[in-house]
């Protein structure tokens, strides 16, 4: 792993492959790290050729953390939204889609294939907005376009995100992490509960950041919906959602799917919101099809 500049933060990162391949940029969601990317799913793309970046986004992981900015008021945000209003953030999801950038100048790397899971998804989205000459391809995972008038999350879901551990200590951290992924990890894909937990407690003590996961949280408030934007993207894009998730439903992915020209949806049985190393084995077999072709 290393740290590069980007966008006047330090982010950490990690590659895979050989760097004259083509670029896969795979983008984290809201509070996961670059390590909840399996290193088997990044090998098995790397193996075909590609060069694999993951890397942690501002405020979690190794990458800097912006706590001169504060904590968020999420009530006040959500009221705002709600409002039709648009809120006061530590930064918006535009400002993460230009690390991206950065981090792609600081590699040197002049085009790449986009993947992006839940708020990543969304990053990727801003990628293809902003950004389209940087973008071989597009690849959405359990995103969503922003559209205020998709289902919203089951009530279980919304209200373990709103949720936090009994404690900051270590081991009520990982049974919080835990309790998570009970209610809205893959029912179809799910982790060995042992090997869930030693995870957890790796990321845990790799570095523990609420402060960070609430302005992260806040940017994904904050966000205006991408509908208008959308149908304007010309990069070639695939788009994959679990038929059961539970925090974003896959109605998302549908209206994602059809707001981007020629835009091809994957609806996957048994795939709900984390991406546990069977999961990530299943998307590698539907991402790599759509690499190879847009080479």
């Amino acid at each position: 792993m290393a740290k590069i500049i980007s966008n006047n933060l330090s982010l950490e990162y990690e590659t895979f492959g050989t760097p004259s391949d083509p670029a896969v940029i795979l983008i984290a969601g809201l509070g996961f790290q670059l390590v909840d990317w399996p290193a088997s799913f990044c090998e098995a793309i790397a193996a075909q050729n590609f060069h694999v970046i993951r890397f942690d986004n501002r405020d979690i992981g190794l990458s800097q953390k912006l706590d001169e900015k504060g904590l968020p008021d999420m009530a006040h945000i959500m009221q705002r939204v709600q409002a039709g209003e648009a809120p006061t953030v530590p930064y918006h999801l535009s400002d993460m889609a230009a690390d991206v950038a950065g981090l792609m100048d600081g590699l040197k790397i002049d085009t790449a294939h986009m993947v992006g899971m839940s708020m990543g998804g969304m990053i990727a989205q801003l990628m293809a907005i902003f950004y389209p000459e940087k973008l071989h391809s597009l690849t959405s995972i359990m995103s969503s376009s922003g559209n205020r008038h998709l289902p919203p999350s089951t009530p279980a879901a919304t209200s373990v995100l709103m949720s936090a551990p009994a404690s900051q200590s270590i081991d009520d951290v990982v049974e919080f992490g835990l309790e998570v992924n009970d209610v809205i990890g893959s029912p179809g894909y799910r982790w060995n509960r042992d090997a869930l937990k030693e995870h957890i407690r790796f990321c845990v003590t790799r570095s523990y950041s609420p402060a960070g996961y609430l302005r992260q949280y806040a940017a994904v408030m904050a966000s205006n919906p991408r509908v208008s934007e959308l149908p304007g993207v010309t990069a070639p894009t695939l788009v994959i959602h679990g038929k059961d998730d539970p925090l974003i439903p896959y109605a998302a992915g549908e209206d994602t799917a059809r707001l981007i020209p020629g835009a091809r949806l994957e609806l996957v049985d048994g795939m709900g919101h984390d991406l546990s190393p069977a999961l990530c084995e299943h998307l590698a077999g539907l991402l790599l099809p759509h690499l190879s072709a847009n080479r």
